[in-house]
């Protein structure tokens, strides 16, 4: 499986995951010119396109979807609730598969499982994504305002966890939000700070974690070196030797190989010599 940011933050996310012969888009927080124009830049035609998951409402999250689907003929898959939701965005011409978080969603070589969160909007959901075929499993939760157990739950033992790290607390009331603003980001329906998502890592640690993206941060009330620094520490104390990675607003990250992870935890192969 290979895993491809394509941009995440306030203003936009979108998340492109791979195996040898599906192609799933996470969110489509971006206008539809501005999603193809990230595809293209590693070099991913629209139309090869599988499926596109809508895990929430919010237009960081659906901005492009309906315009995309359409142009493409990409399935768009989101539950009824978030569907209702987002009729603006919709014409009834997009090919519409419906979910439920109640059942794991099998796309192409893939089985999603959607999980609820504890968020702001109508229908808020976060996926693991798993390759049957190689056992590699993908966390992505970007939105959660606290950790439930059943969130703990559906991301322990991930390859890879792609999860927010929204904010940190100092520059978050010092920053230009409004204090109804400030109030709703830091409550239980809003987003994880730093501190936050370093404590939830702590919890879904195993030793064969291979990587970590933080994801979501706010460009008014965070700071990328902040927000490793924050996280890595608590990594490091558990002694954590994979990947760690922060995603951007305005451009994708590396693509990052879970079979690449999984092979640089391994222990070294001893000599028959």
């Amino acid at each position: 499986m290979k895993v491809t940011i394509l941009g995440s933050g306030s203003a936009g996310n979108a998340i492109l995951v791979e195996t040898a012969n599906t192609r799933v888009l996470v969110d489509a927080g971006f206008s539809g010119r501005d999603l193809e124009r990230r595809l293209a830049h590693v070099a991913v035609e629209p139309a090869s396109l599988d499926a596109l998951l809508i895990t929430h409402d919010h237009a960081d999250h659906t901005r492009g979807m309906g315009v995309f689907a359409r142009r493409w003929g990409v399935p768009l898959y989101l539950t009824e609730p978030t569907r209702r939701a987002c009729a603006a965005l919709l014409s009834g011409a997009e090919p519409v598969c419906a979910y439920a978080t109640t059942a794991c969603v099998p796309i192409g070589e893939l089985q999603v499982q959607p999980f609820l969160t504890v968020h702001d909007a109508v229908d808020p959901v976060a996926v693991t994504l798993t390759e049957p075929a190689t056992g590699e499993k993908l966390g992505i939760a970007t939105d959660l305002g606290r950790p439930t157990a059943g969130v703990r739950h559906a991301l322990r033992e991930c390859d890879l966890l792609v999860l927010e790290a929204n904010h940190d607390e100092a520059l978050l009331r010092a920053s230009r939000y409004p204090w109804s603003v400030q109030a709703r980001i830091a409550s239980s329906h809003g987003h994880l700070s730093n501190h936050a998502a370093a404590e939830l890592l702590a919890e879904l640690f195993h030793p064969r974690l291979g990587g970590v993206v933080l994801a979501h941060l706010s460009e008014n009330a965070n700071d990328p070196g902040l927000a490793a620094d924050t996280v890595g520490a608590a990594l490091a104390r558990l002694h954590f030797r994979g990947e760690l990675h922060v995603a951007g607003q305005h451009a994708p990250l590396e693509p990052i190989d879970l079979s690449a992870l999984r092979r640089r935890r391994l222990p070294p192969q001893l000599s028959l010599l």
